[in-house]
């Protein structure tokens, strides 16, 4: 389409929709608007809108505003769209920002500035008599809602939840509220009897995720229109208010989730006959379950009842067959409870049920037939029970299951062949029972198979090829909306499998203390959150557990096109042969384990090429040869690699050598410690020796380039002039050709761009321009023509070598985007020189805003400290996860952590490292492998970099936003460095190492603080493959952020690039004490 700015409008348009076109102009550009005179309703949601300076014209007329879901931010776009007219204003899903006042606005009938970011005191609304529609969730607002809000008397919804309110609830205006939402606040105290004045009226109110205690008032039994009524994640106990319960009668859904609430159900529940989901989980409910829940007749609720939670309570006695009366049932969760007895045929009876969950209970006996009749049937988890027999047949039939989670039985007999039929099934755990037989190479038709845990069961036979032909494939119809938790064991004989994937949906995550007493290992909990639809981007298997089996044959190599795992786990097999070269093609693998198998030849050197590898183990095998020196290879334990009779090499003993396998390993392995700290030592020394030559390197090359200042323009002759020095190296190019050579973009507006107009937006690479100077080279700030400034990083002089390795480099970092990486907009090769030309960052680097406040005019509270942490935590997981070729940055640091006008976090200098090596600009290999106090320990002994040395970097930062300190800083550290002195001050009083600043900021940010500094304290582990991946750096941030758990409703958004739920199974959170199973 056209240019918007160069549209014309008619003075008769009065409603106008551009919703849904990908617009992505700023509101300034749509000058074309300004001529639209009557327009009264304009409808601009979900495009990719900016906002800027306000525009110098203003709709009057406008009624209708929808600028929902772009990118508007900052303060200024309310102000220019209120006039007095105007009923409609819809902002949500933007970076709105500043104060607002409604209070002119006398028709305002409908208000939604709901996920913005809103941190200041309420909006004035004035007299706000026409508002009915209020929406401000997802912000930070504080204040006093019940003194602006009285005076809006026709208010009938009301929605402030996932803010930072606190105090008492507030009392609301009555007359016409019947949509109350206050959920995700901090309110405490009791329910206020002023609620119950809203009783006429309510018909939603939600309370749930604060602090609130007490019961529930009498006085709401009044509520007899409310149909819905959540008051989960508080701080209730006692019985169930039953009494006033029981009055409500036109209530649909009762959610009283993560409570105190206990003793037996009562009868009394069957009178509530509208309900339809009933949601009871997470309490200290004890007893059976009443038969009459589902009694029938008219006092009974099966009419009505969808959903059932009953979940994580103490439960015991049989599950009553009653419950096939609630012929509508959608969902059953009995799950974490003390159930024995079997499982009643009748439910085979529920043709809607889509969810029957009954994990970790006591129940016996075979999995009814009669289940074949659930036809609407979508997750099947039964794990954790004491089942015996076969998976039932008629279980084909059940054509929408996309999970069967099976795992922790007795069950035995052969995998049916027909699995291969259910063309949605994404999860399939059959882990931990007596199966036999063969692995059916159907299982290979399962398009949509993600997951596949067959681990410890009696399988015998080769691995089949065909489990192999969906790979590459995109899985479709996968699990979605699902809330679950993995466990990873902790590598100890007693643990068998990688790990377990568990619905824990209404479960809170101190019960999984509970799962150590049905199957004794030692485990690491590892929480991920909801499932989320981005196994679109995924190929159809992310983990295969087959492991602890008779399995044999050989590795089919047809497993090498499984490009999208990220778990293997065949060890404990008798598995022979070779380990195919095909494996390196899994560049997504973060854990392999090959172990305890009867595997021969030498380890493949592909295999050094799987960047995101943190774990492997091909222990107790039959393999010969050197163990690879390059990759990740170096970072892993002796302990991976041992029992191997003819493998050697490090971490092993040295080839040519006894080897490090037998009976006397314990003497060489001390050896090797004292070795290995004098190396350490000496290299210790080496790398200061590198640095001071490194620093002389790079000074005498500054020296230099400053004296070739003098005549700088003079080399072109062209007339024009400029007052400051430029550099002159690339005169042996001619003048008219140097000035007109284009530069090569990656962005629309630079397409036109040529050298000659970077000298004059640098006037001529004047020291006056000069924003920074690098290892690499100096940056300039240039403000171009059409007034738009960016950043040009000059790097330092080369040999004329590396032209192609140079434009090569361009264009893989020029396509990279992410906001939270500085883009690279264009490049140009002038002689010698090489310009590259940056986005502009308004507050300069994270260093010099953090450690001089002062100077940059920015005081950096905790909540903008936070935002920043995530910000270069996801910017350097892209970078890790999602780039292909995957990204090590080698130089990870606070200099390199720049911040837009938004102070959102955007990590430079990218691929620098490996471009300038690449160049052989003879840069010291220290300015090349990191910035001292930043390094991570290994690279003392070897100078190969790896991802987790980047996550080790990254942990230096987080710790330098906590403490305010810089890494180094001999007044602060003596000759220790900041890791040092942090580990030393945790062995005395861990909370004197945060900045000053943010203790006086809040006192109650401690606990926080201690949150943040574990992430912080697990990216500095010694030994690189303890560390997370940064994936699970921001898994954990997710965590912390969820506030109440992992079924909290107030975690933070998942980033529109995808980040996907699964891919954080590998991560390895440390609890201490860490849970043993007994």
């Amino acid at each position: 389409m056209p240019p918007l700015s160069h549209s014309q409008c008619s003075s008769s348009l009065t409603s106008l929709d551009l919703s849904q076109n990908s617009l992505s102009a700023s509101l300034n550009d749509m000058s074309f608007l300004a001529s639209c005179s009557n327009l009264q309703s304009l409808n601009l949601s979900s495009n990719l809108l900016q906002f800027g300076p306000p525009p110098h014209w203003k709709l009057h007329h406008l009624r209708f505003a929808d600028f929902s879901y772009n990118k508007i931010s900052g303060p200024g776009v309310v102000s220019w769209l209120l006039n007095p007219v105007i009923e409609l204003l819809s902002l949500k899903g933007n970076k709105v920002t500043g104060e607002t006042d409604f209070s002119g606005s006398i028709s305002l009938q409908y208000l939604d500035l709901s996920s913005n970011n809103f941190s200041v005191t309420l909006p004035t609304f004035g007299e706000c008599s026409s508002l009915e529609y209020l929406d401000l969730s997802a912000n930070k607002y504080l204040g006093d809602i019940a003194r602006t809000l009285s005076p809006c008397k026709s208010l009938v919804y009301l929605n402030v939840s996932s803010n930072q309110f606190s105090g008492p609830v507030p009392s609301l205006p009555s007359g016409s509220l019947q949509f109350v939402y206050l959920a995700a606040n901090h309110f405490h105290g009791q329910i206020p009897l002023s609620l119950a004045d809203l009783c006429s009226t309510l018909l939603q109110l939600d309370l749930s995720s604060n602090n609130l205690t007490g019961a529930l008032p009498g006085a709401f039994g009044a509520c007899t229109s409310l149909q819905s009524l959540d008051i989960s994640s508080n701080l209730f106990a006692g019985a169930l208010p039953m009494s006033v319960l029981t009055q409500m009668t036109s209530l649909k859904e009762l959610a009283v989730a993560f409570n105190g609430f206990l003793g037996a159900l009562p009868e009394s529940l069957s009178k509530l006959s509208a309900l339809e989901l009933l949601d009871l989980s997470s309490n200290n409910f004890s007893g059976s379950i009443p038969a009459s829940l589902c009694g029938g007749g008219d006092a009974g609720i099966n009419n009505n009842l969808k959903e059932l939670y009953l979940q994580n309570n103490r439960f015991t006695g049989f599950i009553p067959p009653t419950l096939s009366n609630c012929s509508n049932l959608v969902a059953l969760d009995l799950s974490f409870n003390f159930l024995t007895g079997t499982i009643p045929p009748s439910l085979g009876s529920l043709s809607n049920l889509k969810d029957f969950i009954i994990w970790l209970n006591q129940l016996h006996g075979e999995i009814p037939q009669e289940l074949m009749y659930l036809k609407s049937l979508e997750n099947l988890i039964l794990d954790f029970n004491d089942l015996t027999g076969n998976i039932p047949s008629g279980l084909v039939n059940c054509t929408k299951l996309n999970w069967i989670s099976l795992s922790n039985n007795r069950l035995s007999g052969e995998i049916p062949p027909w699995i291969g039929k259910l063309s949605n099934l994404a999860i399939l755990k059959l882990s931990n029972n007596s199966f036999s037989g063969r692995i059916p190479p159907e299982l290979g038709d399962c398009t949509s198979l993600i997951w596949l845990d067959l681990n410890t069961n009696m399988l015998t036979g080769p691995i089949p090829p065909e489990l192999f032909k969906q790979s590459g494939k995109i899985a479709v119809n996968f699990i979605s909306g699902k809330t679950y938790v993995y466990i990873k064991n902790d590598g100890s004989k007693e643990c068998h499998g990688a790990g377990n994937l568990l619905e824990f949906a209404g479960i809170s995550q101190q019960q999984l203390n509970r799962i150590s007493t049905r199957n004794p290992c030692n485990f690491t909990r590892v929480y991920g959150g909801k499932l989320q639809p981005t196994f679109n981007h995924n190929g159809s298997m992310i983990f295969l557990d087959i492991s602890h089996n008779m399995l044999s044959g050989s590795i089919p190599k047809e497993i090498g096109a499984m490009y999208y795992l990220y778990i293997l786990n065949l060890g404990h097999n008798n598995v022979s042969g070779s380990i195919p070269q095909e494996l390196g093609k899994m560049k997504n693998l973060n854990i392999l384990d090959l172990s305890n198998n009867r595997l021969e030849g030498q380890i493949p050197q592909s295999l050094t090429g799987l960047s995101l590898l943190t774990e492997i183990d091909l222990s107790n095998n039959l393999l010969t040869g050197t163990i690879p020196e390059s990759g990740q290879f170096d970072t892993f334990p002796a302990a991976k690699f041992q029992n191997n009779s003819g493998l050697c090499g490090v971490p092993l003993g040295p080839c040519g050598s006894e080897p490090a396998n037998n009976g006397n390993a314990q003497h060489m392995k001390s050896h090797r410690r004292q070795a290995s700290l004098a190396g350490s030592v000496a290299m210790g020394l080496l790398f200061s020796l590198f640095c001071v030559f490194g620093l002389i390197i790079i000074a005498i090359e500054t020296r230099k380039r400053r004296k070739k200042k003098e005549a700088a323009l003079e080399a072109y002759g062209d007339g024009n002039s400029h007052s400051g020095p430029a550099n002159v190296s690339w005169k042996h190019t001619s003048t008219r050709e140097a000035l007109s050579i284009n530069l090569a973009t990656f962005e629309k507006p630079l397409r036109k761009l040529t050298f000659a107009d970077l000298l004059d937006a640098t006037n001529g690479f004047h020291n006056d321009s000069l924003i920074g100077s690098g290892g690499f080279g100096d940056v300039y700030k240039a403000q171009l023509k059409d007034g738009s400034v960016v950043a040009i990083k000059k790097l330092i002089h080369v040999s004329g070598q590396g032209d192609r390795e140079f434009t090569a480099e361009m264009e893989t970092i020029g396509k990279i985007k992410h906001r939270n990486l500085v883009p690279l907009l264009g490049y140009c090769k002038v002689g010698e020189e090489r310009l590259l030309v940056y986005e502009y960052m308004k507050y300069g680097s994270l260093e010099d805003v953090l450690h001089d406040q002062k100077k940059a005019g920015i005081k950096l509270n905790w909540a903008i400290r936070r935002k920043i942490a995530i910000g270069a935590a996801r910017g350097l997981a892209f970078l890790h996860h999602n780039c292909i070729p995957h990204i090590i940055h080698r130089d990870m640091k606070s200099s390199n952590v720049l911040l837009d006008e938004n102070l959102e976090a955007r990590v430079s200098d990218f691929g620098m490292a490996r471009l300038m090596s690449a160049m052989d600009t003879h840069l010291s290999v220290s300015t090349l492998a990191g910035t001292p106090g930043y390094v991570p320990p290994e690279y003392y002994q070897s100078f190969r970099c790896s991802t987790k040395g980047d996550v080790y970097s990254y942990g230096v930062v987080l710790l330098e936003l906590l403490t305010g300190k810089r890494p180094t800083d001999s007044a602060d550290f003596g000759d220790n460095n900041l890791v040092g002195w942090v580990k030393q001050h945790a062995k005395l009083k861990i909370s004197d190492i945060f900045d000053p600043e943010l203790m006086k900021e809040d006192p109650n940010l401690e606990m926080e603080l201690l949150q943040h500094l574990k992430i912080a304290v697990s990216c500095l582990d010694d030994r690189p493959w303890r560390r997370p991946t940064m994936i699970q750096v921001m898994a954990m941030f997710k965590e912390i952020q969820a506030g109440s758990g992992i079924d909290s409703q107030s975690t933070i958004a998942n980033d529109e690039e995808g980040f996907n739920a699964v891919e954080m199974v590998e991560m390895s959170i440390k609890e201490a004490p860490e849970l043993s199973k007994h």
